[in-house]
């Protein structure tokens, strides 16, 4: 029994100040509460902002990250026909495919997604 109000004691405590401290948030869109309208709003906004974001760091990145393994795929896929004879074309042409999509993806990607 004392350790259960050893323990007790400090979690009715931190109950009792965390309900103290919680502050409730309440999405309001022209006092209706309408938390879609809010959301679509905030969406709005910073729409501009994220295909910005996207065009400049996640495609180049996703470019780069294609590109080295295209060729590191290519260099393997040339080492082992250099050993066995046979040179296997899956592994580059899956990467090379992938590539071309994300180089052309921010041509469509945004008339896809309604930007």
């Amino acid at each position: 029994m004392r350790k259960f109000k050893k323990h007790l004691r400090p979690l009715l405590l931190a109950l009792v100040v965390m309900s103290i401290l919680c502050v409730p948030a309440f999405a309001t869109s022209g006092g209706r509460g309408d938390v879609g309208a809010v959301v679509e709003s905030t969406w709005n906004d910073a729409a501009g902002q994220v295909k910005t974001v996207v065009n400049n760091v996640v495609f180049p990145a996703l470019d780069m990250v294609l590109t080295i393994a295209f060729f590191g795929k290519s260099a393997m896929a040339y080492f082992d026909y250099k050993k066995h004879g046979q040179f296997e074309w899956t592994g580059p042409v899956i990467l090379f495919a992938c590539l071309i999509l994300t180089l052309t993806a921010p041509t469509y990607i945004w008339t896809i997604i309604g930007i």
